[in-house]
């Protein structure tokens, strides 16, 4: 929600600092698509850096020791299984919980069974494809994924909201060869 509002009047600011603008033809500069994507990516940095912040208490409240990626995914591995490694064009199968930062579980698998998908070709949000690929069969472990990594702006249009970051506890069950 803070996210939503800050976004918002992100975009109010750059709309009236272009509108406010003397009126005389002369003097006046109107906003270039340079300008306004300038503005955009400033108000899209403080967005990323509000979430990262956000996750970064989540992790210290719970003294979790994650690691981050180069794209902002934390995980953990907190148990090691013996079994292959995670790779592309294999098919990985898993058991998981999603939850919000909130600690409101929103999916799990023991609901709606285990996913399955084709390592690298979508078919799932990026940061659980990125986060598979670090894992072997019998691993456990949580993921925190920023919401450029899981649904984005719109959620999944059904329990998870807009921008949410989502902690996920994931077993990777089984690597196979795609059929």
């Amino acid at each position: 929600m803070k996210n939503s509002i800050l976004f918002i009047f992100g975009l109010m600011i750059i709309t009236l600092g272009f509108s406010c603008q003397p009126n005389d033809s002369k003097n006046s500069k109107k906003p270039g698509e340079k300008d306004i994507k300038e503005a955009l990516l400033r108000v899209n940095k403080q967005l990323v850096e509000s979430e990262d912040e956000k996750i970064e208490d989540f992790i210290n409240r719970y003294k979790w020791n994650m690691n981050k990626t180069g794209t902002g995914l934390r995980y953990w591995i907190y148990e090691h299984g013996k079994g292959k490694k995670a790779e592309n064009n294999k098919v990985a199968k898993y058991n998981y919980s999603i939850k919000l930062l909130t600690g409101d579980v929103i999916y799990t698998s023991e609901k709606s069974g285990p996913k399955e998908f084709l390592i690298g070709w979508g078919g799932v949000e990026s940061g659980i494809e990125e986060g598979i690929l670090l894992l072997c069969v019998g691993d456990r472990a949580k993921f925190i994924v920023p919401s450029h990594l899981a649904f984005g702006l719109q959620g999944d249009r059904n329990k998870i909201p807009a921008k949410a970051s989502l902690v996920y506890d994931i077993e990777l069950l089984e690597i196979n060869d795609k059929n």
